[in-house]
Protein backbone atom coordinates (compact mmCIF):
# COMPACT_ATOMS: atom_id res chain seq x y z
CA UNK A 1 0.00 0.00 0.00
CA UNK A 2 1.73 3.42 -1.25
CA UNK A 3 1.64 5.95 1.57
CA UNK A 4 0.91 9.28 1.09
CA UNK A 5 1.92 11.79 2.97
CA UNK A 6 -0.96 15.05 3.69
CA UNK A 7 0.86 18.57 5.03
CA UNK A 8 -1.68 20.78 5.80
CA UNK A 9 -2.25 22.94 8.72
CA UNK A 10 -5.86 23.03 8.64
CA UNK A 11 -7.83 20.22 10.04
CA UNK A 12 -11.00 20.40 8.00
CA UNK A 13 -9.00 19.97 4.97
CA UNK A 14 -6.60 17.46 5.82
CA UNK A 15 -9.74 15.11 7.53
CA UNK A 16 -11.22 15.17 3.79
CA UNK A 17 -8.24 14.50 2.42
CA UNK A 18 -7.26 12.17 4.35
CA UNK A 19 -10.73 10.00 4.37
CA UNK A 20 -10.76 10.21 0.64
CA UNK A 21 -7.32 9.47 0.00
CA UNK A 22 -7.65 6.26 2.56
CA UNK A 23 -11.01 5.64 0.81
CA UNK A 24 -9.15 5.09 -2.18
CA UNK A 25 -6.81 2.52 -1.21
CA UNK A 26 -3.69 4.42 0.24
CA UNK A 27 -1.97 4.79 2.90
CA UNK A 28 -2.05 8.31 4.81
CA UNK A 29 0.35 10.42 7.39
CA UNK A 30 -0.69 13.25 7.87
CA UNK A 31 1.57 16.52 8.83
CA UNK A 32 0.78 20.22 10.01
CA UNK A 33 4.01 22.03 10.07
CA UNK A 34 7.16 21.95 7.98
CA UNK A 35 9.12 21.02 10.93
CA UNK A 36 7.04 18.12 11.31
CA UNK A 37 7.18 16.83 7.77
CA UNK A 38 11.00 17.14 7.97
CA UNK A 39 10.80 14.87 10.69
CA UNK A 40 8.43 12.45 9.50
CA UNK A 41 10.37 12.61 5.42
CA UNK A 42 13.44 11.73 7.61
CA UNK A 43 12.09 8.94 8.89
CA UNK A 44 10.09 7.34 5.71
CA UNK A 45 9.91 8.54 2.12
CA UNK A 46 6.20 8.05 0.88
CA UNK A 47 5.30 7.55 -2.47
CA UNK A 48 4.02 10.78 -2.48
CA UNK A 49 3.76 14.49 -0.43
CA UNK A 50 0.15 16.62 -0.98
CA UNK A 51 1.47 20.32 0.28
CA UNK A 52 -0.17 22.94 1.59
CA UNK A 53 1.55 26.26 0.59
CA UNK A 54 0.57 28.24 3.51
CA UNK A 55 1.82 26.55 7.01
CA UNK A 56 1.77 27.82 10.09
CA UNK A 57 5.74 27.41 10.16
CA UNK A 58 7.32 28.92 6.53
CA UNK A 59 6.49 28.43 3.47
CA UNK A 60 5.49 25.00 1.81
CA UNK A 61 7.70 26.15 -1.32
CA UNK A 62 10.79 26.21 1.20
CA UNK A 63 9.73 22.42 1.76
CA UNK A 64 9.36 21.70 -1.66
CA UNK A 65 13.26 23.17 -2.06
CA UNK A 66 14.45 21.05 1.22
CA UNK A 67 12.83 17.98 -0.29
CA UNK A 68 14.12 18.10 -3.86
CA UNK A 69 17.62 18.95 -2.89
CA UNK A 70 17.08 15.26 -1.39
CA UNK A 71 15.16 12.90 -3.13
CA UNK A 72 12.66 12.83 -6.38
CA UNK A 73 9.08 11.75 -4.43
CA UNK A 74 6.51 13.35 -6.27
CA UNK A 75 5.00 16.46 -4.39
CA UNK A 76 1.04 17.71 -5.45
CA UNK A 77 0.70 21.25 -3.81
CA UNK A 78 -2.73 22.43 -2.18
CA UNK A 79 -2.85 26.36 -2.44
CA UNK A 80 -5.23 29.46 -1.96
CA UNK A 81 -3.12 31.49 -4.54
CA UNK A 82 -5.12 31.82 -7.35
CA UNK A 83 -2.06 34.13 -9.19
CA UNK A 84 -0.19 32.10 -12.39
CA UNK A 85 3.37 33.17 -10.32
CA UNK A 86 2.40 30.85 -7.17
CA UNK A 87 1.67 28.17 -9.35
CA UNK A 88 4.82 28.71 -11.38
CA UNK A 89 6.92 29.08 -8.50
CA UNK A 90 5.99 26.19 -6.73
CA UNK A 91 6.44 24.20 -10.68
CA UNK A 92 10.12 25.71 -10.60
CA UNK A 93 10.75 24.46 -7.22
CA UNK A 94 10.23 21.01 -8.15
CA UNK A 95 6.28 20.44 -7.57
CA UNK A 96 4.71 18.21 -10.06
CA UNK A 97 1.29 19.43 -10.20
CA UNK A 98 -1.22 21.88 -8.32
CA UNK A 99 -4.71 22.16 -7.30
CA UNK A 100 -6.36 25.79 -6.35
CA UNK A 101 -8.37 25.46 -3.08
CA UNK A 102 -11.83 25.12 -2.81
CA UNK A 103 -10.95 22.00 -4.56
CA UNK A 104 -13.18 18.21 -4.85
CA UNK A 105 -11.44 15.30 -2.28
CA UNK A 106 -12.16 13.24 -5.74
CA UNK A 107 -10.01 15.57 -8.10
CA UNK A 108 -7.07 15.27 -5.67
CA UNK A 109 -7.49 11.48 -5.46
CA UNK A 110 -7.16 11.59 -9.60
CA UNK A 111 -4.51 13.70 -9.55
CA UNK A 112 -2.20 11.43 -7.02
CA UNK A 113 -3.25 8.41 -8.62
CA UNK A 114 -2.27 10.39 -12.47
CA UNK A 115 1.43 11.38 -10.82
CA UNK A 116 1.99 8.38 -9.23
CA UNK A 117 1.37 6.97 -13.11
CA UNK A 118 3.53 9.34 -14.89
CA UNK A 119 6.69 8.68 -11.93
CA UNK A 120 6.40 5.40 -11.27
CA UNK A 121 8.97 4.16 -14.24
CA UNK A 122 10.95 7.31 -13.74
CA UNK A 123 11.65 6.39 -9.73
CA UNK A 124 13.64 3.34 -10.32
CA UNK A 125 16.62 4.35 -9.05
CA UNK A 126 19.51 4.21 -11.75
CA UNK A 127 22.96 2.69 -11.89
CA UNK A 128 25.65 4.95 -10.72
CA UNK A 129 29.34 5.24 -12.31
CA UNK A 130 32.05 7.53 -11.07
CA UNK A 131 35.94 7.10 -11.06
CA UNK A 132 35.74 3.49 -11.48
CA UNK A 133 33.13 2.61 -9.09
CA UNK A 134 29.43 1.41 -10.28
CA UNK A 135 26.75 1.54 -7.63
CA UNK A 136 23.40 -0.18 -8.58
CA UNK A 137 20.36 0.84 -6.22
CA UNK A 138 18.12 -1.68 -7.29
CA UNK A 139 20.49 -4.35 -6.96
CA UNK A 140 22.64 -3.33 -4.45
CA UNK A 141 25.62 -4.04 -6.11
CA UNK A 142 28.84 -1.90 -5.56
CA UNK A 143 32.31 -2.56 -7.97
CA UNK A 144 35.46 -1.08 -7.55
CA UNK A 145 36.79 -1.36 -11.60
CA UNK A 146 34.78 -4.27 -12.08
CA UNK A 147 35.59 -6.07 -9.22
CA UNK A 148 32.57 -6.73 -6.32
CA UNK A 149 32.65 -4.37 -3.37
CA UNK A 150 30.71 -5.65 -0.37
CA UNK A 151 29.32 -2.72 1.82
CA UNK A 152 27.28 -2.60 4.70
CA UNK A 153 23.74 -1.01 4.03
CA UNK A 154 24.76 2.47 6.05
CA UNK A 155 28.16 2.47 4.08
CA UNK A 156 25.73 2.01 0.79
CA UNK A 157 23.91 4.71 2.03
CA UNK A 158 26.47 7.19 2.32
CA UNK A 159 28.72 6.05 -1.08
CA UNK A 160 25.17 6.44 -2.52
CA UNK A 161 24.84 9.89 -1.25
CA UNK A 162 28.42 10.99 -2.50
CA UNK A 163 28.18 9.27 -5.71
CA UNK A 164 24.39 11.35 -6.70
CA UNK A 165 27.00 14.73 -6.34
CA UNK A 166 30.04 13.35 -7.43
CA UNK A 167 31.65 16.77 -8.13
CA UNK A 168 29.59 18.55 -4.84
CA UNK A 169 31.63 18.21 -1.08
CA UNK A 170 29.29 17.55 1.84
CA UNK A 171 30.31 18.36 5.41
CA UNK A 172 29.57 15.89 8.28
CA UNK A 173 26.39 17.52 9.13
CA UNK A 174 24.98 17.40 5.21
CA UNK A 175 26.17 13.64 5.09
CA UNK A 176 24.16 13.09 8.67
CA UNK A 177 21.14 15.11 7.09
CA UNK A 178 20.87 12.94 3.48
CA UNK A 179 22.45 9.42 4.53
CA UNK A 180 21.02 9.07 7.45
CA UNK A 181 18.46 11.12 7.24
CA UNK A 182 19.07 13.38 10.13
CA UNK A 183 18.93 10.22 12.91
CA UNK A 184 19.22 11.40 16.22
CA UNK A 185 21.82 8.99 17.24
CA UNK A 186 24.12 9.60 14.36
CA UNK A 187 27.32 12.42 14.56
CA UNK A 188 30.82 12.99 12.31
CA UNK A 189 32.30 10.60 14.06
CA UNK A 190 29.71 7.55 13.21
CA UNK A 191 30.59 9.33 9.36
CA UNK A 192 34.04 9.22 9.56
CA UNK A 193 34.16 5.84 10.97
CA UNK A 194 31.60 4.20 7.37
CA UNK A 195 34.35 6.53 5.36
CA UNK A 196 37.15 4.35 7.03
CA UNK A 197 35.14 1.36 6.90
CA UNK A 198 34.14 2.14 2.80
CA UNK A 199 38.04 3.16 2.26
CA UNK A 200 39.06 -0.42 4.16
CA UNK A 201 36.47 -2.52 1.99
CA UNK A 202 37.55 -1.40 -1.93
CA UNK A 203 41.68 -1.22 -0.53
CA UNK A 204 40.44 -4.68 -0.18
CA UNK A 205 39.73 -5.30 -3.44
CA UNK A 206 42.47 -2.85 -4.98
CA UNK A 207 45.20 -1.44 -2.87
CA UNK A 208 45.58 1.96 -4.89
CA UNK A 209 41.99 2.25 -5.02
CA UNK A 210 40.48 5.16 -2.87
CA UNK A 211 36.85 5.57 -4.19
CA UNK A 212 36.26 8.77 -1.55
CA UNK A 213 38.25 12.07 -1.02
CA UNK A 214 38.58 14.36 2.45
CA UNK A 215 38.36 18.13 1.52
CA UNK A 216 40.39 19.30 4.96
CA UNK A 217 38.62 21.05 7.05
CA UNK A 218 35.21 20.68 5.31
CA UNK A 219 34.19 17.16 4.47
CA UNK A 220 34.34 14.50 1.81
CA UNK A 221 33.21 14.06 -2.10
CA UNK A 222 33.55 11.34 -4.37
CA UNK A 223 37.13 10.96 -5.57
CA UNK A 224 38.06 10.75 -9.57
CA UNK A 225 40.43 8.41 -11.24
CA UNK A 226 43.63 10.41 -12.24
Amino acid sequence: MKQILIVDDEPAVADVLHFALRKAGFDVATVGTLAAARQSLRVREPALVVLDLGLPDGDGLDLCRWLRQRSEVPVLMLTCRDEEIDRVLGLEQGADDYVVKPFSPREVVARVRSILRRTQGAQVPAALTHGGVMLSPQEHRVSARGQPVELTPREFDLLHTLLQSPSRVFSRDELVERAYRGEALVSGRTVDSHIKGIRRKFAAVDASFDPIETVYGVGYRARSEE
